[in-house]
């Protein structure tokens, strides 16, 4: 049985021919996945974006909320106490609160990382993948 080999296109190249070419095409594809990244970025920023304008509305009404809750406890303590003890104490308790928080929020702000294009890298790691096994092929 007689196995016909045909040469692949490139093999007739010279190297500063196929360098060119490695070059042009390098350059496409990094151009190609900045385009990747950029339209998957725009799509996650939209998407905060609305989540953002409903927190924005969340907030809005919570601070209603949370002023009335305010003068509910001041007028509750000032029962029991003068009302600018009463007004001192609900203030100490919410600064405590605020500290607590902020540093809960800290923390978990130093562990969070920076928003990654998942897409992006994927196709990139597929594209080292795929180079490398064509060196190795064309060993």
């Amino acid at each position: 049985m007689d196995r016909k080999t045909t040469t692949p296109a490139y093999a007739e190249l010279s190297i500063p021919e196929l360098l060119r070419q490695l070059s042009g095409d390098t350059a496409t594809l990094v151009r190609q996945e900045m385009l990747l990244a950029r339209a998957e970025l725009t799509e996650k920023g939209k998407q905060a974006g609305v989540s953002v304008g409903a927190f924005g509305a969340s907030a809005i009404l919570a601070l209603g909320a949370f002023g009335a809750l305010t003068a509910t406890l001041i007028l509750l303590l000032s029962l029991v106490l003068q009302p600018w003890a009463a007004a001192l104490i609900v203030t100490l308790a919410y600064g405590a609160a605020a500290f607590v928080s902020a540093r809960l929020g800290k923390k978990k702000l130093d562990e969070m990382a920076t928003p990654v294009p998942q897409e992006t890298v994927e196709s990139v790691k597929d594209d080292v993948a795929a180079v490398r096994s064509g060196i190795a092929r064309g060993r």
